[in-house]
This record gives structure tokens, C-alpha cells and sequence, in this order.
């Protein structure tokens, strides 16, 4: 474990300007009433003890029937009824749209269990709890997070969540790394080593990992889940097997066996000119990136950091001559192979046809999101495999762009 401490080097944080906006001190007040107590007001999010007890009495006459018979489940209806007698605190929590949430788990009788509506309520309470407890970790007080305030943050939750328990404690700097560079990765794709309090708490990632405090998570949840045990093992795993020398780094050498072990050549270069390294060898963070995007190629987030790795000449497009630097990695495997190398030209015609690109002579980012197409034409470049699964391919329309689902 220790050999991998080199891949955990520490960046330093610049110092961050205030700036702040009504909703973020909307947080704040939130977090201050549920931390020391102030009396909240009927439309807060967070509900108290006495109107937890409140909805308890009130399901609690609700499936006690006049003729001595106990209810397990109750139909919309009744629940419906159980909030309408509420208080305004009740009724603004089980909004109608959040009452046909619970119902739409069992479509078939159409009814939701007792304990089903108490478990909900806790656990959406106690994920708001959560939320607004990131606050205390903004040490600037300015509605950002730094990368350091985010593995503070981490590092305190992760006793609270049963999920996780069986980790070594050793390995939990290595979860810890690997769970803030997935916040970083997607929230902060443009560099800037801080992210938005309010983006933290609209993306999902927070709930990824909030959803790890259920003891009975299905296994393929957790397979899917970044946050989860299996998969930050899974990530350190093939960390540690790609490590052939055990210093902890990767080198180009070692990184070739990357994935299926496909990567040209041309496009790993650019991995190591591109990705901070030390000593010519990449890091655990940097690692990381790396597959948070090839994992996830198909997110601009991803290809905006892949963008970056083919746009040789830092011109914002990549044209004729930047597929074609790329493409002679996958020529070269071919031939390595015994194969017959494909024409280039008919390449760069099916990425032009495919991408529709503004300027029909040079693709940028936008174009390549915009076409649906991204993943695609980034496969065809960087990976002899995503080569092979492009020219075998079944053909099949071309999914919808952006531009042409709102003009309908």
C-alpha cells in the first residue's frame, strides 16, 4: 500500500475570491437552523422530530381500520388523505410528485408499504442533513470548494457510511483520492482547482455516495456506482497491476497495457506531454482522469479532457492534419498486426460526415458533442479495438443532434 503514497502528491490551492449568490446563502440558512436549532420556517426543506412523530400518528390511524384490521400498504388515496390532515411542513415535503415517486416502485398493485414511507422519509432527511452539512467544509466561505476542502469532506463521511466499513484503513487516502477526483473531473472540467458548492449539490455524485449508508446495496448497483467499495478497489487494482516496477507511478511503458491494451502508441505520447507527471511518470490523480474519461467518453466533461489530448496544435479544432497524426497510430497497429492498413481519406470523409462539423473543414468540441457522434470518432482514433468495433458495426441510424430535437 504504502508504495503507492508517491501517487498521491498534493497540489497547492490558490486562493480564492468571494462570490456568492442568493441560493448559496440559502444553504447557509438552512445548515445554521439545523445545526444550532433555530426555529425553522414552514416551507424549509429539513423536517424535525415532532413532524416525523406527526407523520407516524398520522399513518398510524391510517392503517389501524374501524373494524380492527391492520393495513401493510396504502394506496395513493389513503396516503394522499394521511398528508392533506398534515401540517403545511408535511404537505410541502410529500409533494404530489414525490408521493407518485413512491408509488411507481410496485406499478402492479399500486400500493407502497408502511415502513417503505418511513424509510424514504429518513433517508431524503437525512441526505438533506448531509447536504447542508457540506457547508462547514467551504474554509473560505465564498460558495467553492477547493480540492483539499472536498477531501476533508470525504474523509469525514466515510465513517458514516456502512458500505465502506470493510475497506483497510490503509486504502482509505486511496478512496479518498479517487472519489474527490470524480467531483473534480466533472465539476471543475475547465481546470480551475475549485468547484461550486450548488453544482456539488444538484449533480447526482452526492447521492452516489449518500446511497453507500444502505447496508443491503444490490450488487449491481454497486458495480455502477464510482463511490462504491467494489469499484474503488477495482480502479486501485488495475493501478497496482499496470505498476509493474512498484513506485507507486506509471511510466509509459507501464501504461501501455492500459484497458484492452489498444492505446496507439501516438496517443499515449500525448497522455504524458498533456497530464501533469512527475519525472516523466504519471501519478495516481492523474490516472484517475484518465479513466473518469474513457470510462465515460460519451459526457462532455470526458470529452472536453480528450479534446484537449488531440488538439496538437492548442487551436480549439482538430482538422485534416490532427486525424491524420492520430490515425497513423492505428495504420501502425495494423501493420504490426499483418493487417492491411485502411485509407486515411476515407476515414476523415465518414468523421466529417459523421460530426456535420460547423466549418466543414475543422471539428471543435462543440461540434462533437453537439453530433452525438463523439465517442465514435474518438474510438476510431485513439484505440485499435474502438477501430475494429467501428468498422464491424452494425449499420444504424445516426442518433438525433441537439439542434434538430428543438427544432421540432
Amino acid at each position: 500500500m504504502d508504495l503507492l503514497v508517491a501517487g498521491l502528491k498534493k497540489t497547492s490551492q490558490k486562493q480564492l475570491g468571494p462570490e456568492k449568490d442568493d441560493s448559496f446563502e440559502h444553504f447557509k440558512t438552512l445548515y445554521r437552523k439545523w445545526k444550532f436549532g433555530e426555529n425553522s420556517t414552514s416551507d424549509e426543506a429539513l423536517l424535525n422530530n415532532e413532524e416525523l412523530q406527526e407523520l407516524c400518528i398520522g399513518l398510524d390511524r391510517a392503517v389501524h381500520l374501524p373494524d380492527g384490521q391492520q393495513l401493510q400498504r396504502l394506496n395513493y388515496t389513503e396516503f394522499k388523505n394521511v398528508i392533506d390532515g398534515a401540517s403545511n411542513k408535511l404537505k410541502e415535503y410529500f409533494k404530489p410528485s414525490v408521493i407518485l415517486q413512491l408509488f411507481n416502485n410496485d406499478k402492479k398493485k399500486r400500493k407502497v408499504a408502511v415502513a417503505d414511507i418511513l424509510n424514504f422519509t429518513m433517508r431524503k432527511t437525512w441526505m438533506m442533513q448531509s447536504k447542508i452539512g457540506l457547508l462547514l467544509y467551504d474554509t473560505n466561505g465564498n460558495g467553492y470548494f477547493t480540492e483539499n476542502d472536498m477531501e476533508n469532506y470525504i474523509a469525514e463521511l466515510l465513517p458514516t457510511l456502512p458500505e465502506l466499513e470493510r475497506l483497510d484503513k490503509t486504502f482509505h487516502r486511496f478512496y479518498i483520492c479517487g472519489a474527490v477526483r470524480k467531483f473534480m473531473f466533472f465539476l471543475d472540467p475547465s481546470r480551475t482547482g475549485k468547484i461550486r458548492v450548488q453544482d456539488i449539490l444538484i449533480s447526482t455524485f452526492l447521492d452516489d455516495i449518500l446511497d453507500l449508508r444502505d447496508e443491503d446495496l444490490p450488487q449491481e448497483f454497486q458495480e455502477n456506482n464510482w463511490f462504491s467499495a467494489p469499484t474503488a478497489l477495482r480502479v486501485y487494482g488495475q493501478y497496482l497491476y499496470l505498476d509493474s516496477d512498484h513506485n507507486g507511478m506509471l511510466s509509459k511503458k507501464e501504461f501501455v497495457r492500459f484497458g484492452s491494451g489498444t492505446l496507439t502508441m501516438v496517443f499515449i505520447d500525448r497522455i504524458f506531454q498533456e497530464c501533469l507527471t512527475y519525472d516523466d511518470e504519471l501519478d495516481y490523480k492523474g490516472y484517475l482522469d484518465i479513466v473518469l474519461a474513457m470510462e465515460n467518453k460519451n459526457e462532455p466533461q470526458a470529452m472536453q479532457f480528450l479534446f484537449r489530448l488531440l488538439d496538437i496544435n492548442r487551436r480549439g479544432y482538430l482538422d485534416g492534419f490532427s486525424l491524420n497524426y492520430f490515425f497513423k497510430g492505428i495504420q501502425q497497429q495494423m501493420s504490426e498486426a499483418d493487417q492491411e492498413p485502411v485509407n486515411f481519406e476515407d476515414i476523415k470523409d465518414e468523421i466529417f460526415d459523421m460530426i456535420r462539423p460547423a466549418d466543414p473543414c475543422k471539428i471543435t468540441l462543440d461540434d462533437l458533442v453537439r453530433s452525438g457522434q463523439g465517442e465514435v470518432v474518438i474510438n476510431i482514433l485513439i484505440e485499435l479495438n474502438g477501430f475494429y468495433s467501428y468498422e464491424n458495426r452494425e449499420v444504424r441510424p445516426a442518433p438525433e443532434s441537439a439542434d434538430s430535437r428543438t427544432s421540432k
